[in-house]
């Protein structure tokens, strides 16, 4: 479940490490996966020091920036309509523009399968596996 100031992981390669969440849109209740939330970068990803310039330009976001995002993994055990149970080992997200477009244009790691229900296509056909 996120809420207000807690830590996620990237999985995008849009230059964010580690982002904080600072609201959660449209809930009452903590997010779960599949829920557009707003966030800030608290760590930027850095790539070799053989190419810094190049890694530079790539970063699409920075120190500071405040996003948008979907969450795409929560580590709170839920249960599907089938009754099996599912629990991932971290917190992460997806960066997103205003539109729900993904900024990144690959993902580095497994998403879950509630994003097919809530409409959220475009990460699903990015993600190398979903689960």
């Amino acid at each position: 479940m996120i809420q207000l100031k807690t830590l996620l992981s990237c999985i995008d390669n849009s230059g964010a490490s580690i982002v904080e969440c600072v609201n959660v849109l449209k809930k009452k209740r903590p997010a779960t996966i599949g829920d557009r939330i707003v966030v800030v970068v608290q760590k930027q990803r850095s790539a070799g020091s053989e190419a810094t310039t190049a890694a530079a330009l790539a970063n699409k976001v920075r120190r500071g920036d405040i996003r948008h995002a979907v969450v795409v993994r929560v580590k709170k055990e839920l249960q599907r309509p089938d009754g099996s149970l599912v629990r991932f080992g971290d917190n992460a997200c997806v960066l997103v523009n205003k539109s729900g477009d993904p900024i990144g244009t690959r993902l580095n790691g497994v998403v879950g399968q509630e994003l097919r229900k809530k409409q959220w296509s475009k990460i699903l056909s990015l993600a190398p596996i979903h689960v």
